[in-house]
């Protein structure tokens, strides 16, 4: 009988090959390479189904955890947003602007100068944003990155998901810990025409411009420093979270450069390693799915891509983007 080559029906435990565009095999999950549908055909007897299986309740648990651990995170005080229209869903792609003002009324800049803020900001002047042109990546670049990820690992927060993750088998040690976010974050693939153009830290913390449209983009930061300087024009929101402190989230319309965004959602508030921290444990935990989470007692969904056209590693798979789901 035919097999997809993108499915494990009828492949469950079927042994690794590099040849395979995704897989099926009990080390699937470790090396977040499994097809879409690996827990739906071969959860019952699979990985997903051992003692180190990362269950729904485990994602529960852990998400509070990092949630209460994201000391770096804005205050109150430290934030005012002004949301205003709140579109429908048949509004969402209209490309209106019905908020006059800005969505940013005051950010405490002071937040930036906390070493995993100030090593995140560094990064966003790093890339083309319009796909289909090489990156070009220099030594001072590939520093920021490593510095970026030494700063995200000395807070609790991280600290707490590698040791969540290393219990679920998922990593022997911080450093290939570390090393394994460098590549699934920062490696560089084609989303053009064989051009290293794209990476999942780009199209889901910087943003790109992909056939005339915002394609990821879904950073509070990043939009609030392109907002001050008159880059981005704020449109609308169609989901306003339920949080009334921060990390909230925002799912949003907008304009960079002239290139519109139908629906962006962001965490507002939230610290740097914060969003890369639960991005990544979905990644690892849920990809190609819902990953459903709990914050304060809410439950938020985020979800998560794997780029299956090319590979690192032991056939490891690529972050395409992550981005929280809005209703």
């Amino acid at each position: 009988l035919y097999t997809a080559p993108d499915s494990c029906k009828g492949r469950c435990e079927e042994p690794y090959s590099k040849e395979d565009e995704c897989h099926c095999d009990a080390a699937c999950e470790r090396y977040h390479n499994c097809c879409e549908d690996y827990y739906k055909h071969c959860q019952p007897e699979g990985f997903s189904s051992r003692w180190d299986a990362i269950t729904d309740e485990d994602l529960l648990h852990i998400s509070e955890q990092l949630y209460k651990a994201d000391h770096n995170k804005a205050r109150p005080t430290d934030i005012a947003i002004n949301p205003q229209y709140q579109a429908s869903p048949d509004e969402t792609g209209d490309q209106e602007d019905r908020s006059p003002q800005p969505l940013y009324k005051y950010v405490n800049e002071g937040l930036f100068s906390k070493p995993t803020y100030a090593s995140f900001i560094k990064l966003l002047d790093n890339y083309q944003r319009v796909t289909g042109r090489e990156e070009d990546v220099t030594a001072e670049e590939l520093w920021e990155q490593d510095n970026f990820l030494r700063e995200v690992m000395k807070t609790e927060l991280m600290k707490k998901l590698f040791v969540f993750l290393h219990k679920k088998n998922r990593y022997g040690s911080e450093p290939e810990f570390v090393a394994d976010l460098k590549e699934m974050w920062f490696g560089l693939y084609s989303r053009g025409d064989g051009e290293q153009d794209s990476s999942g830290f780009e199209h889901v913390f910087s943003g790109e411009v992909k056939k005339g449209k915002v394609s990821g983009f879904h950073n509070w930061i990043r939009f609030y420093l392109l907002e001050k300087r008159g880059f981005v024009n704020y449109f609308s929101h169609n989901f306003n979270g339920p949080w009334d402190t921060y990390p909230d989230v925002l799912g949003l319309q907008f304009t960079w450069d002239g290139f519109y965004k139908e629906v962006g959602s962001a965490f507002i508030g939230s610290s740097p390693e914060f969003e890369f921290g639960l991005y990544t444990l979905c990644f690892i935990a849920r990809p190609g799915r819902a990953c459903h989470l709990s914050l304060g007692g809410y439950s938020l969904s985020i979800q998560t891509y794997s780029w299956t056209k090319s590979t690192y590693g032991n056939g490891k798979k690529y972050i395409a983007t992550a981005y929280v789901i809005s209703p």
